[in-house]
């Protein structure tokens, strides 16, 4: 075999071999938010398409996570609830606690 064909067929065979990773998905994560203190920690989340939020009641009241949009809504959550919710498209998701109105969040999907 000549230098430049197994050069070529070295590249070839790296090349052929770093296919799987690049066809690999990413993982999925999942993000968590305490609603402590009547408020939404943290309020603004940055994700990706996929990911899922987790949403967990650390107050004494009960608490919900409602789209402004009506793409989700965890439903009423008492002290140690928690819900999730699965991101499957891009977009901006603005919320807020059905219970109480001015505590508000916003989940950033890209």
């Amino acid at each position: 075999m000549t230098l430049s064909r197994r050069t070529l067929l070295t590249g070839a065979i790296g090349a052929a071999a770093a296919l799987p990773l690049l066809a690999v998905p990413a993982r999925a994560a999942t993000h968590t938010v305490a609603i402590s203190g009547m408020a939404f920690a943290p309020a603004d989340l940055a994700i990706a398409v996929g990911d899922s939020v987790t949403w967990t009641n650390e107050d004494g009241a009960p608490h919900t996570a409602t789209s402004d949009s009506g793409a989700f809504d965890t439903g009423r959550l008492r002290r140690g609830d928690s819900a999730t919710v699965t991101f499957s498209a891009a977009g901006t998701f603005a919320y807020f606690c059905a219970v109480h109105p001015s505590m508000k969040g916003t989940i950033t999907v890209a």
